[in-house]
């Protein structure tokens, strides 16, 4: 395997996002997000958790910095708290919030680590959910203001910024499952979230570059799943080609390519006109890097009953699987290829997340044995490597996650981390997976 090296300008980092991590949920002036409300109704999360306190990054963030620093990570993608910095969403800035993520920026570049910052992990303020929240148009020119507010502050030292993680999951998980907040289930309102969330990536570009001091790269990141057909039957692959639209394409098509497959769905051909104005897709087709998080494969069948695309997921059995999907490592490399084969893109492509939920524990010694989570992070870089082989040039691959934290509306229940935390005490402890990947970062072996 040694003609699969990476580059030597690979970046090699961990990811994190505020509301997973922060906790100081309601301190030094931060305005409630639309997860604080939905964590605090009862019946929403597991074991009615929240992240009220998280981890407590938000008063431990030296002593997190130090152990990435002892880990040897080159860059940290973390994403800030726009209810932090904007209480009410739009207008007065809340100086302390700012004050915040300036010294976070400080302290990373001090010791050796790129930030790479993210405007948007899911915590909308509040205040703006009242007032209809992504599927409100006007939501899109609040989140350029706040894209504006951050760049003047930071853009003199963040050259790599993120303008939202996972915009299909913020539309569908949140306005059309429920599962998510603001806990709405409306296929209208998704469709309409979804386009929001795309043409506000555009927008916040513009002000980003407006504002930045030196010369900055803007990008996305999106959760891609190759997506499979359970049964060769002609249902099953029609299926699995709307499932794909709906995940992939209508995300991938209008920043690459600025276009929009939705016409190629009944349901949402119906809505095109009404949703995406001339001008959008001009607008949203702006892109220096595309990070591509990614978990598991799709393997759809037909679903007669599951509205708007007819289409469900299964799980064939004999597989391993985790505590939340199954194990595909190929599916990395089939992905990287699509997306390079498909779209040739110029913006650089990294894998911007990327882990497995183990349930890690301490053993008697003090130590975190997590050997599952090497053997998942090795078997998906070795075919990140295959991709490069193959002539994808794939930049960086960040972790998911730098420590174990809050998981949305599993709560406490699924640990990520390359760090355990323990929840009670916040005591941190580096996991053997965490020494594995310095090693793997310092070139000495591991894969």
């Amino acid at each position: 395997m040694a003609d699969l090296a990476f580059p030597p300008d690979f970046v090699w980092g961990t990811a994190t996002s505020s509301y997973q991590v922060e906790g100081g949920w309601n301190e030094d002036g931060k305005g409630a997000s639309i997860w604080d409300t939905f964590t605090h109704t009862p019946g929403k999360i597991a074991n009615d958790e929240n992240g009220d306190v998280a981890v407590d990054h938000y008063h431990r963030w030296k002593e997190d910095i130090r152990l990435m620093a002892e880990l040897g990570l080159k860059a940290y993608r973390f994403s800030t708290s726009w209810p932090r910095i904007l209480p009410e969403g739009y207008g007065k800035v809340n100086k302390k919030g700012l004050d915040f993520y300036d010294r976070l920026v400080d302290n990373l570049l001090a010791h050796g680590i790129e930030p790479y910052v993210c405007l948007y992990h899911w915590e909308l303020p509040q205040a703006l959910q009242d007032k209809g929240g992504w599927p409100e148009r006007k939501t899109v020119d609040y989140f350029a203001d706040y894209a504006a507010v951050l760049a003047k502050r930071l853009a003199d030292r963040v050259e790599i910024w993120f303008t939202h993680n996972e915009p299909f999951i913020a539309a569908t998980s949140g306005y059309f499952a429920g599962e998510h907040a603001p806990g709405i289930r409306n296929p209208l309102a998704a469709f309409k979230a979804g386009h929001h969330l795309l043409l506000s990536h555009g927008l916040a570009a513009a002000a980003i570059r407006a504002h930045a001091k030196k010369a900055v790269k803007i990008g996305i990141t999106l959760n891609l799943n190759p997506v499979h057909a359970a049964t060769d039957s002609k249902k099953d692959r029609e299926a699995a080609r709307r499932f794909d639209i709906i995940l992939n394409r209508s995300f991938l098509d209008p920043l690459l390519k600025g276009t929009s497959p939705l016409e190629e769905i009944p349901f949402a051909r119906r809505l095109v006109s009404q949703i995406i104005r001339p001008g959008d897709l001009e607008i949203i087709h702006t892109l220096d890097i595309l990070g591509v998080n990614y978990y598991t494969r799709a393997v759809i069948r037909h679903d007669p009953k599951f509205p708007v695309i007819a289409a469900s997921e299964v799980h064939p059995a004999g597989n391993e699987y985790s505590g939340m999907w199954e194990i595909y490592p190929q599916g990395i490399h089939e992905l990287l290829l699509r997306i390079w084969n498909d779209y040739h893109p110029k913006a650089e492509l990294m894998v911007t997340e990327n882990g497995v939920p183990v349930p890690d524990g301490l053993d008697a010694d003090g130590r975190v044995r997590d050997e599952r989570r090497i053997r998942y992070i090795k078997s998906h870089l070795e075919q990140v490597r295959l991709a490069i082989k193959d002539g994808v040039p794939v930049k960086g691959y960040f972790v998911w996650s730098l420590m174990d934290n809050f998981e949305w509306a599993l709560g406490y229940e699924q640990r990520f981390g390359l760090i355990y935390v323990d929840f009670k005490t916040q005591k941190r402890i580096v996991k053997d997976s965490g020494w594995w990947y310095t090693r793997v970062i310092r070139g000495e072996g591991g894969l």
